[in-house]
This record gives C-alpha cells, structure tokens and sequence, in this order.
C-alpha cells in the first residue's frame, strides 16, 4: 500500500505543481491529513480513503471548463498505470463524481462510508481560517468583487446555477462555506467543524462591522 501512495504523491505534486493556491499540492497534503485523522475512529477501506484524498483534485472541474469526467478519468489512468486493483480504483472514481459540495446540488449516484470520509475532510479545509484565505485565494483568481452589498445572496442555487455564479466572495460564504458544519458525516469531522464554523461567523461579523464603518 506504502508504494502505492507514495507513487500517488509523486503524481500529484507533479501535475498540480502549477495549480491555483487554493486547490495546489498544499490543499491535497491537508486533505490526506484529515482523511487519515477520519480514519483513527471510522472504519473503512483505507487504501481508497488516501488514495481519494490525494487524487481529487487532480483536475477540478472548474480549473477544465466545467468538464466533471475529466479527474476521475486521469486518476483512473493513473492508478491503472500502477497496477491498483480495478474495484479500488472505480470505487475512486465513483466517489469524485459525487463527493463535491457541487454534486450535492444535483443527483448523487453514488454512496459509500469511503466517500463521506473524504467528503468530510474535504470540506474540513473549505471552512475554518483555511476556508477564508482560501475563498479570497480563488475570488482573486477569478478577479472576483471581495463584497457588493447590491448583489444578493442567493440561499437555494441549484447545480448549474453554483457552477455558473460570479457573485462576490462574501456571497460564497453563506451560499455555501457556512452550510457545511451541517452537512459532515462523521464524529470527527463535526467536532472540528464546530469551531471552525465559529471562527467564520467572528470573522464576518468583524467584515461588516468594518464594511460599514462599525469599527
């Protein structure tokens, strides 16, 4: 198993070595660290938890002109290139298709405890002083308005309406960072997300004090 995930961390580092801040080598190392911390008290399949962990952003959606086939398609080219077993890499692959916040919005096909390990620990680095710094990462990247009070915040987005929003990375917040403590599957994960959910809501409490000339 040990050859494996290294090969996997050699893989990845080398394809996302150019990737967005937000979504770069860091952001998988966090992942795979809170995937593994799931682990300690959840029972599941370790070998498809790491290697999910480490794969799932190998070609984000959003980074490939909205093509959702794309990662799972390259992990799975890769793993067969490493001789993985074929129901460890489909079960890979099945859990890229539908463990994103934006999968959620429409039609999950796919369950298993593997998927809510890694969806947990994903959203773990969504919210939280990392979810901050990585919202205002990504609106910057896309050259993104920080705040419009002029621009609503739209609470019911479907899927293609989250995939296609341009709102302000305020917006992003309540449209979907805040949501998340609610949605975290395991113990674990909603015993951080608890306090990580906290620290948003001083944080933007202190941004609209400050917006509106409060402090």
């Amino acid at each position: 198993m040990q050859n494996v995930i290294n090969q996997t961390i050699v893989f990845v580092q080398e394809t996302l070595k150019n990737a967005e801040a937000g979504h770069d080598w860091w952001h998988i190392q966090r992942v795979w660290n809170n995937t593994k911390l799931i682990l300690e008290t959840e029972k599941a399949d370790q070998l498809v938890c790491e290697l999910t962990a480490l794969l799932h952003d190998i070609a984000d959606s959003k980074f490939h002109h909205g093509d959702e086939q794309l990662g799972p398609q390259i992990a799975g080219d890769f793993l067969t290139s490493i001789a993985v077993e074929q129901s460890v890499i489909e079960h890979v692959k099945n859990i890229m298709l539908n463990m994103s916040f934006k999968a959620s919005l429409g039609t999950i096909n796919f369950h298993s405890k593997e998927m809510e390990i890694v969806q947990d620990a994903d959203r773990l680095d969504a919210i939280g002083a990392i979810g901050i710094a990585r919202a205002f990462t990504y609106g910057g990247f896309k050259n993104r308005e920080i705040h419009n009070p002029h621009i609503p915040i739209q609470t019911k987005l479907d899927k293609e309406s989250y995939k296609n929003t341009t709102a302000p990375t305020i917006n992003h917040f309540y449209e979907k960072l805040l949501l998340l403590k609610d949605k975290m599957n395991t113990s674990t994960a909603k015993r951080i997300a608890e306090e990580r959910h906290k620290y948003m809501e001083g944080f933007l409490q202190q941004f609209h004090s400050e917006w509106n000339g409060l402090k």
